[in-house]
């Protein structure tokens, strides 16, 4: 069985309000969580400076999620710039009858760091390995 890389950066529930026609977990709301989790870690790795997500590179959507699955996202920096980081992200699932884990997407997002005039600048970048 695989193993997630990266740090727990968000762990949830999947609910009822978040499917699809299908009756599986939209893919919107995961890639929310993804960002979600992305934009802390680039939050923390930046100093506290404001974050903005930029680019969604490679997303792989891989099986669904269902209802009442725990959503566990984690999240490692794979490049650091002058203003930007580059942020590998998985969301697996544990499914609430069996606890079984299965990744269920991976993407890379790239996120830079603003000033207060949404402008991009360099933050004393920190904890990145």
């Amino acid at each position: 069985m695989d193993t997630p890389n990266g740090k727990l950066v968000i762990r949830t529930i999947a609910m009822p309000s978040d499917t699809n026609a299908n009756g599986d977990i939209f893919g919107g709301w995961l890639l929310s969580q993804m960002d979600l989790g992305g934009a802390s870690l680039a939050l923390h790795c930046a100093s506290g400076a404001r974050v903005a997500t930029v680019a969604i590179d490679s997303m792989t959507f891989i099986r669904p999620v269902k209802v009442g699955d725990a959503v566990c996202v984690y999240a490692q920096a794979q490049h650091v710039g002058r203003t930007s980081i580059q942020i590998e992200l998985e969301a697996w699932r544990q499914d609430r009858l069996t606890g079984e884990k299965q990744k269920v997407t991976e993407g890379t997002f790239t996120f830079v760091a603003i000033n207060d005039e949404g402008r991009p600048m360099s933050p004393k970048w920190q904890d990145v390995d």
